[in-house]
């Protein structure tokens, strides 16, 4: 059966894409079928991985596309449907929609077509709440939210939290936290340890080992290449393989 993990934060820079990138490429690597789809209007995932497109996410939702056709091959078992700008047009479509209950459900109901044959789809979601990401959070199952280590990813993360309790509340909503993931992480800085500290405090089992801070990761990002490729012995692709095998044992 098919995981729909979502990777959350309500604040940029805490490394919603990279996870994207590298669970994904871990996952595909270990033999299985990964779909990610971007849910933000700035287009990262397509552009991390280096992948040229035809249909997009706006072409799946607003139907010019079937949804099949808007999924691109990224890495071998890693395909993607990525976004651009024109993700807004179709935001605004959905919020025009007189069903406000089909507009929550539009994505879910695309995605829900061609997930089979996968083990895992991804969702990247945007920094942002919209009905795009309200739709979202109806499709995915489990969340990973990555926490950069500083006040403004907490608040955020807080965000997240009292999001997935609203949702909770909703009819047929089956969303549930799964990971707390540190990202950027220094054990040489106070600050961060105090940081780690509190999420283990607060998250206990749910929270993941953190991924270290590492200019590999940024440079990864902007060769188009994904951590294994770029420096499979860096601590980058050594803490993201971690993250890797808890996925896959928690499946």
């Amino acid at each position: 059966m098919v995981r729909r993990i979502g990777v959350l934060n309500y604040k940029g820079g805490t490394g919603k894409t990279t996870t994207v990138v590298n669970l994904g490429a871990g996952l595909a690597a270990r033999g299985r079928r990964v779909l990610g789809v971007d849910l933000d209007p700035q287009g990262s995932l397509a552009t991390c991985l280096g992948v040229r497109y035809t249909y997009s996410l706006t072409h799946m939702l607003l139907g010019q596309a079937q949804p099949y056709n808007c999924a691109v091959h990224a890495r071998p078992n890693f395909d993607l449907i990525a976004s651009d700008s024109s993700l807004l047009q179709a935001e605004g479509e959905m919020w025009r929609m007189r069903d406000s209950k089909a507009a929550r459900q539009l994505l879910s109901n695309r995605l829900r077509e061609m997930e089979h044959g996968y083990d895992y789809v991804l969702l990247d979601f945007s920094p942002s709440a919209s009905i795009l990401s309200e739709s979202g959070l109806r499709y995915v199952r489990e969340l990973i939210v990555p926490v950069s280590m500083g006040y403004l990813a907490m608040v955020g993360t807080r965000q997240v939290i009292e999001t997935l309790r609203h949702i909770a509340h909703t009819p047929g909503s089956h969303v549930r936290l799964y990971l707390i993931l540190p990202t950027r992480y220094s054990s040489r800085l106070k600050k961060d340890k105090e940081v780690l500290s509190i999420l283990r405090h607060h998250f206990e089992e749910r929270l993941a080992d953190p991924i270290r801070a590492s200019v590999k990761l940024t440079e990864a990002n902007s060769h188009h290449m994904t951590i294994f490729e770029y420096s499979p012995r860096s601590t980058g692709a050594a803490d993201y393989t971690r993250l890797v095998e808890r996925v896959l044992s928690d499946g």
